[in-house]
This record gives structure tokens, sequence and C-alpha cells, in this order.
């Protein structure tokens, strides 16, 4: 654990561990109390209490009894938001994930541990392949990565549930058994239990999966870097207010690169904490160097060309026209924009950028 943390350049003196009571997050949370304490470090449980099954009072009480007992400070966060019914298993990760930033930034802690294992890593796979997911999605959940303002780590990634399960039987410490991790109404559970089957008729493990991911996962990191080069030698950015990059630079690269250069812009400027849904990105970037386009919408973003040039703004939804006045106090205020022959939709963001005013 310790070694996965340098490696990461971890040092915080407190990392927060989300810890549901089952093997794998009991076995997470105690194994960084091993490591942190003897080094004056040390690991704050969280529990999110999601109030979706009876008993999940229940089980938070239980983690909170097994963190008393080993010295552990606990937390339980109980998701109190109306639940949707339908799409509850993403809600659920959505609003988990929620309430474990907002307790972790509040406190000022910045490093979240997650136990995803080896099995999940090749159960992500699957299901990401089931939905046609590209290269990115294929390369499955990082070890290392940002979401909400804080860093999520996942140590396990690698490792075999059953060692976790085993970890806490030599310490005698039960783990609590999740109902819906038996419901094959979720497409997780569903391939979770085809993929014994799998191993068994044709030889592919989860390792052979994770070992697959490990594989693909070097190739986005070169790809990523040809797309960083390319973001930072060929697109101008306007503060948080949009993007520009000139249609002829832009066609010039290979598709590949246009899709992600499309895909990281979008996500920039639409401040989100996903890309967009790879076939919409897929679609943009075949028709976003065509004489016949004329504009999208995409990730909480406007995209349109004007005088030669792919301009990415957010998405305005203006409820009247800007006033001029307001464009030239800006100007005053700004000067270097005077001389500059913008599109309408990037004044009108860098205004709402700049002086947060509604129109």
């Amino acid at each position: 654990m310790l070694n996965f943390l340098e490696k990461y350049s971890i040092d915080d003196d407190v990392v927060a561990a989300g810890v549901s009571g089952g093997a794998d997050s009991l076995a997470l949370v105690l194994w960084l109390n091993e490591c942190l304490r003897p080094v004056g470090k040390k690991v704050i449980a969280l529990t999110v209490d999601h109030q979706l099954r009876p008993e999940s009072a229940d089980e938070a009480a239980y983690v909170g009894k097994i963190m008393a007992q080993e010295g552990i400070e606990h937390h339980i966060l109980v998701w109190k938001d109306e639940k949707p019914k339908t799409g509850i298993e993403e809600a659920a990760r959505i609003a988990r994930y929620r309430l474990l930033s907002e307790w972790c930034l509040a406190h000022q802690i910045k490093c979240l541990c997650v136990a995803h294992h080896q099995l999940d890593q090749a159960e992500t796979f699957m299901m990401r392949l089931q939905r046609g997911s590209g290269l990115n999605g294929l390369c499955g959940m990082q070890e290392v990565s940002e979401l909400n303002g804080l860093t999520i780590l996942r140590p396990f990634l690698k490792t075999p549930p059953e060692v976790l399960k085993k970890y806490l039987r030599d310490k005698k410490i039960d783990w609590v058994t999740d109902s819906s991790n038996s419901c094959e109404d979720f497409l997780r559970v569903r391939i979770r239990n085809f993929l014994p089957q799998m191993e068994v008729s044709i030889g592919i493990t989860p390792q052979r999966l994770v070992d697959t991911m490990t594989v693909l996962n070097r190739s986005r990191q070169y790809i990523d870097s040809q797309v960083a080069k390319f973001i930072k030698q060929h697109v101008r950015f306007w503060k948080t207010a949009g993007a520009t990059v000139s249609l002829t630079v832009l066609g010039q690269q290979h598709e590949e690169i246009i899709y992600r250069v499309l895909a990281a812009l979008i996500k920039q400027i639409g401040q989100s904490d996903y890309t967009a849904r790879a076939d919409d990105v897929e679609r943009l970037a075949g028709v976003v160097l065509s004489e016949k386009f004329k504009g999208a919408t995409l990730g909480h973003c406007e995209i349109f060309v004007q005088a030669g040039k792919l301009w990415i703004v957010p998405e305005l939804k203006l409820k009247t026209k800007m006033p001029q006045k307001i464009w030239q106090d800006f100007v005053e205020e700004n000067p270097q924009y005077a001389k500059q022959k913008l599109p309408y939709k990037l004044r009108v963001a860098l205004v709402k950028t700049k002086m947060k005013v509604e129109f």
C-alpha cells in the first residue's frame, strides 16, 4: 500500500476511504490503517447510507463498530434525496461520490481511496464492451483519477478479491454481503455471473481481461500525449469562455486525433467530470469539417464554425440578446479584446464568465 502511495507521490497526512461494509472496502480501510498509522498518518472511513434497503442503516452502524474497535475515525453520510424510479444504480453511484467528495473537500482532505479490485475491473471491461465503448472506455478504471475536485485512488485494481477476503479472515473480521449484488436486474451482476462460464468455456479469465486493459491503457497514454501536444500547439483558449482551432489544421490530423481533441475540448469548456458519449463525439467528428456543418450542441457546449475556425463555447441558453452597452463596458475593462473580431457567442461567454451577468 505504501508503495502505491509513493508511486503516485501521495504524501498527505490524512486520506479518506469509502467503506460500505463489504469485504473489499473493509480490507481497504484496515490495510490503509496498518500502513499509515506507524508512519504518523491516518485514514478516515466514510460510509454512505443510500437508504435503498431496510438493512442499510444497520450495515453502516456495523462498519462504525469495526472502525471503533480499530481506532479509526468513521463518519456516516446519508443520501436523503428523493430516489429515482429508474436508473437507480447510476443515480446511487453519482450520489455516493457526491457525498464523499463534499465531505472530503469540506474537511480539507484531497484524496479518497476506493476498493475497486481486479474482478470489478474485468466486469467494467465487459460492461463497456457491451455498450460499444471505444479505447478510453475499454481501458477501464484508472488507479488515479480526478472527480469533483478530489483525487480518487484505486490501489486494488490488480488485486483478486479472494486476497482481500483472506486478509479479513486472517484478522477474524466478518463482512456484509449486499443483497443487491445477487440481483440480476443489474447488468454488472449478470456479467459477474457470466465470467466464470467464460473462463471455463474459452479460458478468458478476469486476469486476462485486466492484462488486456493494461496494454490498451499504454496505447491510450501515447495517444493522449499526442492530443495534449496538438492542443498546446494549435488550440487557443479564451480563459474558460471558449476555445478555437483552425479547421485547416484540424483537418490535417488523423481521425482519431480529431475525435479526441473534440472530446477533450468539450469536456474542458463544458466543465464536466466526464467526456461526452463516444458515439455523439464520433458523429460530431464525422461532420464538423464538412461545408454543410452549421453547428451543434454537446456536453454543455455550443460548437460552430466562423472565419475558418472551429469555436467551442459553453452552452449559453440566452433569454434575450446581449445589450451592446454590456460589451462596450467589458471592452473598457479588458482592452485586449477591443480590436479582435470575435464571434457573438464567444463575446457573450466572455462577458458571462468575467462579469457574472444574466440576460
